[in-house]
């Protein structure tokens, strides 16, 4: 792109083909010239090119008049579409979706084609929204202006998410897709992760509503790690996440109760407890679909003189293994626990146990489970 910076894609095919010494988000080579790598192997070190159907695959209709502009987006902008949270995670349903965007923009708002430049359904299925969006990202260089955000329509790449967000959370198959199409936005256009906002930063707006909006700083660091890592692991073969609202998945005594205290909460509320010195664990149940290594991740509001070491308990093949955390601090998002070998079976996987030496409520919010 004229006038910017090489991106990080530039570099690492420069270090690869030049065999020069790289510092690309702080992964330095350095050495003997490795020999000259073969096209494809460059290729590989890219952000993954993922599948995107185009305008004309799920059936739009013909747009209006569009304007295509040469100068470049810098920087995301996250929407919900404020519809329902389907489970049905098809392609037909996605597509179907995608068209009834389309008629609402056109017929009802007027617009000359979708708002939005992309969409992303609840079953990770990606689109392009607005005719041109496609080309101009494949091409890495200029874009189509949208109708998504007054004031950013010709800054912002607009995506929407399928869905209602505004105490919900995104799908693992909508989130998952999120991460790895953002990281191949911000690769194609030069974008830094840290750019990746909310549409309520630029209008009065609920959009994309407090569940999805407080997942943006997780977002931005999830789309870091696949940028520096040149391209990334692919969307995972399994993930599941828990709350504490999922029916048939969470239990806990009476002793566990409700509140919707903290805006950092997972959904639409969290469950609380006294540290004691009992057997008393709220349990997260997961199918794990086979043995294997999965990362666990927690997620909990974290509030001043909640508990500073609240036991979580992983039920993993070598037996329970608890991890001590700090509920006071860096809560709403997700936050490692660790990786571990669970056997297949549907069954608790996770607990929260009250038997802390540490006063203050201990938490249970949501879990996150990922085959690595």
């Amino acid at each position: 792109m004229t006038g910017n910076p090489l991106s990080r894609r530039d570099v690492v095919r420069g270090a690869v083909f030049l065999g020069v010494g790289a510092a690309t988000g702080g992964l330095s080579v350095t050495g003997a010239p490795p020999a000259l790598a073969a096209p494809d192997t460059a290729a590989a070190l890219a952000v993954p090119v993922p599948t995107i159907a185009s305008c004309a695959t799920w059936g739009a209709r013909s747009p209006g008049s569009l304007s295509v502009i040469s100068s470049s987006p810098d920087k995301i902008v996250i929407h919900h579409t404020a519809g329902a949270n389907t489970t049905n995670y098809t392609q037909a349903q996605a597509f179907a979706m995608a068209r009834s965007i389309q008629n609402f923009h056109m017929d009802g708002n007027g617009w000359s084609d979708s708002g939005q430049h992309f969409t992303i359904s609840r079953g990770g299925y990606v689109m392009e929204g607005r005719h041109n969006s496609l080309s101009r990202l494949r091409a890495g260089s200029g874009m189509v202006v949208g109708a998504h955000c007054p004031g950013q329509n010709d800054k912002g790449i607009g995506i929407e998410n399928e869905g209602t967000y505004t105490s919900a959370t995104p799908p693992a198959a909508l989130y998952d897709s999120l991460v790895q199409f953002c990281a191949y936005i911000c690769d194609q256009y030069n974008i830094a992760a840290s750019r990746i906002y909310g549409h309520r930063d630029y209008v009065a707006t609920i959009c994309p509503g407090n569940g999805l909006y407080n997942l943006l700083p997780q977002l931005r660091a999830d789309v870091a790690d696949v940028l520096a890592g040149g391209g990334g692991d692919p969307p995972p073969s399994f993930s599941a996440i828990v709350d504490n609202t999922t029916s048939g998945r969470f239990t806990a005594s009476a002793n566990w109760l409700t509140s919707t205290y903290s805006a950092e909460r997972y959904g639409a509320d969290y469950r609380y407890a006294n540290p004691a010195a009992v057997s008393d664990v709220a349990y997260y149940k997961v199918n794990i679909p086979a043995e294997g290594t999965y990362r666990i991740d927690a997620w909990y509001p974290g509030i001043a003189g909640y508990n500073t070491a609240t036991p979580y308990v992983v039920l993993a093949k070598s037996g329970n293994q608890t991890v001590v955390v700090d509920q006071s601090t860096g809560g709403g998002a997700w936050r490692s626990l660790g990786t571990f070998t669970l056997t297949a079976g549907d069954k608790n996987v996770v607990g929260v146990s009250r038997w802390s030496g540490a006063a203050g409520y201990v938490v249970a919010d949501a879990v996150r489970v990922t085959r690595v």
